[in-house]
């Protein structure tokens, strides 16, 4: 069946399902609607990247938290053959940024884990803020020249810098599933006169464990990946939308959007596909 030809509330209950992170064959067993059809996932994503890119301008943070998560398309780096093209299948890496204050999400890109993703992300970021801001991020060392040409001087960052232990000598079989005992933190500035005290990657470490909850093809330790890079990133667009337009922030009581001043009311998933589809 065309999505063309599914009934509103079918399209509404398909796209609520995908975004709190049921699988595509689960989707297709609760709703009866052949898998083929989700490819109206794909459109609204789509849709989603781009209602954020009309909406996320003239922001007022003052506060942004960035980073990255990984996932992969096709196959993971290590299945690669020769004959792959990576551009097509391989490890992405899904660029991310946070208001510490309103929990927004204004910006994220897909790429690689580059000098060239991280330039095109930070100047899209800076490009959206109206405030000298105070950004923080790990010690992902592109970031230096990102942060550079697109704020310049006008920008107080700091990185912060966290150390894990390397080697357990009490290993367990439940140990390889579990993150490794952290060590230390050590903060930097790198620009400007960031307040160390409230320098941190907190808000943007929550926001990836709720895109991994959320993003199907961000779990870890199961069969569900994108094949296509655009099917990834229209997921992502879905997942980011969702998260600040339609969920309210269990902290804030509202949505990222309406701490933000974007928006005056709670979104239902019918508004969403309504404003993207």
């Amino acid at each position: 069946m065309s999505n063309y030809f599914l009934k509103t509330d079918q399209k509404i209950a398909v796209i609520a399902a995908l975004a709190e992170g049921s699988s595509i064959r689960g989707v297709e067993r609760m709703t009866g609607i052949h898998r083929d059809t989700m490819r109206l996932g794909v459109r609204v994503g789509q849709g989603c990247a781009k209602l954020m890119d009309a909406k996320m301008r003239g922001l007022n943070s003052t506060s942004i938290q960035v980073d990255e998560i990984w996932g992969f398309v096709g196959k993971k780096d290590k299945n690669m053959k020769v004959t792959d093209d990576p551009d097509q299948v391989s490890s992405v890496w899904t660029f991310c940024a946070i208001d510490s204050d309103s929990k927004i999400v204004p910006s994220f890109k897909v790429g690689r884990r580059d000098h060239f993703t991280a330039n095109e992300f930070m100047n899209d970021l800076a490009s959206r803020l109206t405030n000298r801001i105070q950004l923080s991020s790990d010690g992902f060392a592109p970031y230096f020249e990102a942060v550079e040409l697109a704020w310049g001087s006008d920008v107080d960052y700091s990185q912060i810098v966290k150390s894990y232990e390397t080697e357990d000598s009490k290993y367990t079989p439940e140990r390889k599933y579990s993150p490794p005992k952290f060590v230390s933190l050590s903060k930097y500035a790198v620009s400007g006169n960031p307040d160390l005290l409230r320098a941190h990657t907190g808000h943007v470490e929550r926001l990836n464990a709720s895109t991994r909850l959320h993003v199907k093809r961000l779990n870890r330790l199961t069969l569900a990946f994108s094949k296509k890079v655009e099917n990834f990133e229209a997921a992502l667009g879905l997942h980011f939308a969702a998260y600040n337009f339609v969920r309210p922030h269990s902290s804030l009581k509202m949505t990222p959007a309406m701490a933000a001043g974007i928006e005056r009311k709670f979104w239902t998933w019918g508004d969403l596909v309504e404003a993207t589809y």
